[in-house]
């Protein structure tokens, strides 16, 4: 969502000396230290694998939905909503695809804590309470998360109250509400260090007893791949997305140099897919999907799929893009080249195979070239191309090409083989998808 700049104040104290003994006594790591003033956080003392390998979490990118980037606060963000959405995650097959969080944004409290401190659901939006929600989407087979911020208020200008000082409280109450993951934004912090509120909240999730995904939501401002590795699941490393050409391209680039930081349980975060919102068009939600998919992103579907096109539900559901996101392996892609907006961006597989995205940034049709060797591929006699838009199969001596319309993306699985091809000479696509001519890679 669109964060106001968060409030700067004193950082908050707390007393150090019992709440280390009993976090100890509890088998939880003490909150981290804060850094001196004007330096980057430092990360958590001996933390730095992700919880996610203890408790088998998000060992692949978490996929799922969050209705922000569609509703925002507007009244149609209700209980009727998130059941919807649940049952579509079935009937349309996006559950079998690998999609399984079912997640609220802000919004969905009142703006006052009840007499003991507790958060109140809104009874308008969710007369049922928020566990009977939880109830509904676990008896789908699927997962539930909620949202709250690091600081006072959450980021609403209506000002939702925050978990800043009520980690413990909240997290139980999350808990026994049957959530499994947590969106932990970062408005409103009064200047308290990055370091020490996620950590506070990542110890009140681990002493719930409660396996949670925790998603660390700072915007990248304090460099949480850095650090967050042994606090969250998941980091953001930008600012909010929006439904524009610009927005997606900017966060890409500002994502694509972080591959060192994910793997297995952490994950670099550039925010939810706006994929069917209408801003872009069908090639460039293509492009976002895939490069996406590439950089081993969370995939959390950001539209209304009520009124989602068939067009969304192609794209969104493309089985053989969401392998790449969803290998085991963990690996983000890199960034091979991209001189002239002519990107080449390959990400190793698990099975030994390449995701080769040929990322087309120009306003114009362009040839993009690669080769198998320069993707990180072993050398072989010929080497198979698999489309995964097109759901095609060529072949290949050495070189990966192809003519990419603007602002499109051809997704490629490649793999090295050995023998005569089965398959026919690798083609070049054209602006609308057609061959357009034989790609020039013959057996050597």
């Amino acid at each position: 969502m669109t964060r106001p700049l968060a409030t700067r104040a004193s950082r908050r104290r707390t007393t150090g000396s019992l709440l280390t003994a009993l976090l100890c006594a509890a088998g939880l790591t003490a909150p981290a230290t804060a850094g001196p003033a004007g330096r980057e956080p430092a990360a958590p003392a001996q933390e730095h694998a992700s919880p996610a390998l203890d408790a088998g979490l998000a060992l692949t990118p978490p996929m799922g939905f969050n209705n922000w980037n569609s509703t925002h606060c507007r009244a149609e963000f209700d209980e009727a909503m998130v059941k919807d959405i649940a049952d579509l995650f079935v009937e349309k097959g996006l559950k079998d695809a690998g999609y399984e969080y079912v997640n609220l944004d802000d919004c969905w409290a009142l703006p006052e804590r009840d007499t003991e401190g507790r958060l109140v659901p809104d009874p308008a939006r969710f007369p049922n309470g928020i566990e009977a929600v939880a109830d509904y989407v676990h008896a789908r087979g699927l997962k539930f998360g909620i949202y709250t911020s690091a600081g006072t208020k959450t980021c609403s200008d209506i000002g939702f109250p925050g978990a800043l000082g009520h980690e413990y409280g909240d997290a139980r109450q999350f808990a026994d509400w049957g959530v499994d993951y947590l969106k932990y934004d970062n408005c409103n912090n009064r200047g308290a260090d990055a370091v020490r509120r996620y950590t506070t909240m990542r110890d009140a999730l681990r002493a719930t007893g409660r396996p949670i995904v925790y998603s660390v939501c700072e915007w990248g401002e304090n460099k949480p791949w850095r650090w967050a590795g042994g606090l969250g699941h998941l980091w953001r490393t930008t600012g909010d997305i929006r439904d524009t050409w610009g927005s997606m391209l900017s966060i890409l680039k500002k994502n694509l140099p972080l591959a060192e930081h994910a793997g297995p349980g952490r994950w670099n975060d550039p925010d939810m897919l706006e994929v069917g919102n209408g801003g872009m068009t069908g090639t460039e939600y293509r492009t976002h999907f895939s490069m996406w998919s590439v950089m081993a992103a969370p995939l959390l579907i950001g539209t209304d799929l009520r009124d989602a096109s068939e067009e969304t539900f192609e794209i969104l559901g493309n089985r053989e893009v969401i392998a790449v996101d969803q290998d085991p392996l963990g690996k983000q892609g890199s960034v091979v080249s991209s001189e002239g907006g002519r990107w080449v961006v390959a990400k190793e597989m698990r099975d030994g195979s390449r995701a080769v995205a040929l990322f087309n940034e120009s306003g114009g049709p362009q040839r993009i070239t690669t080769s198998a060797e320069a993707v990180g591929l072993p050398d072989a006699p010929v080497y198979t191309l698999r489309d995964l838009w097109r759901h095609e199969s060529s072949h290949t001596a050495g070189t990966v090409s192809a003519t990419v319309p603007a602002h499109g993306t051809v997704l490629l699985r490649v793999r090295a083989g050995s023998g005569r091809p089965h398959h026919p000479p690798a083609v070049a696509l054209g602006p609308d998808g057609a061959t357009l001519l034989e790609a020039g890679v013959r057996r050597r």
